[in-house]
C-alpha cells in the first residue's frame, strides 16, 4: 500500500509540473484541533499543530494543484472509563495533494486526499502496545485566501478514510477515525509567474 500511495504522489507531482503553468513553494504553520469519530470511542478534541512546506502549481488563472509535506500532530482525549481524560497523541508526516479552485480576488476553495505517515506517538505505556496504525488515509476540503504576494491564510478540515488503529483491548472497539480541523498561514513566495 506505501509503494502504491508513493507511485500515485509521484505520478501525480511529475503529470503537475508538465502542465503548470505558474509555480510557487513556501512555509506554511497552523494549529491543529482534532479528535476520533466513530466507533464507541468517547473523547473531547485536541490541541495540536502542524507546519512544513508547500508548492503550488498554477494551471491557468483560476486552478492550481497544491502538494504539502507537514509534520502534524494529531489525537483526543479520551472518556472511555479508566482511560478518563488520559491524552493519546500521535505525530505524523502528512502529505496532502489540494487542488484549487481560485478567485482573481484571491480567494479560493480546495479538496483532495491525504497520506498521513505515522512518526511517533505518546501513548499511556500500559494501554496500548501500538495504538495507531503505520498510514492514514484522509479527504480534505478547505478554504481561504492567498494575496498577489503569496501570503495566505485557510481552514481546512481533513476527515480520515481509515480506522486510526489496529488493537483489541480496553473496552474500545477500534473502527475509529481521526478529524482534524486545521487553521493556517502559508507564503507561496512566487518563481513562475
Amino acid at each position: 500500500m506505501k509503494k502504491l500511495s508513493l507511485t500515485l504522489m509521484m505520478l501525480c507531482a511529475v503529470t503537475t509540473f508538465t502542465f503548470a503553468q505558474s509555480f510557487s513553494f513556501g512555509p506554511k504553520v497552523g494549529v491543529n484541533v482534532s479528535n476520533y469519530t466513530g466507533g464507541n470511542i468517547e473523547s473531547d478534541a485536541l490541541l495540536g499543530f502542524h507546519l512544513g512546506g508547500i508548492l503550488q502549481f498554477g494551471i491557468g488563472q483560476h486552478f492550481a494543484i497544491q502538494p504539502e509535506v507537514l509534520f502534524s500532530t494529531q489525537g483526543a482525549k479520551l472518556n472511555n472509563g479508566n482511560l478518563d481524560g488520559v491524552k493519546y497523541k500521535t505525530n505524523y508526516v502528512g502529505v496532502p495533494v489540494m487542488f484549487k479552485l481560485k478567485t482573481t480576488g484571491g480567494f479560493y476553495i480546495e479538496a483532495g486526499p491525504q497520506f498521513s505517515f505515522r512518526t511517533s506517538e505518546d501513548i499511556p505505556s500500559q494501554t496500548f502496545d501500538h495504538f495507531a496504525k503505520n498510514l492514514d488515509l484522509a479527504a480534505a476540503a478547505g478554504l481561504g485566501y492567498q494575496s498577489p504576494i503569496g501570503l495566505g491564510i485557510g481552514a481546512r478540515y481533513i476527515a480520515g478514510l481509515s480506522k486510526v488503529g489496529d488493537f483489541s483491548g480496553n473496552n474500545i472497539d477500534p473502527n475509529f477515525k481521526s478529524s482534524v480541523i486545521q487553521v493556517s498561514l502559508f507564503w507561496a513566495i512566487p518563481v513562475v509567474k
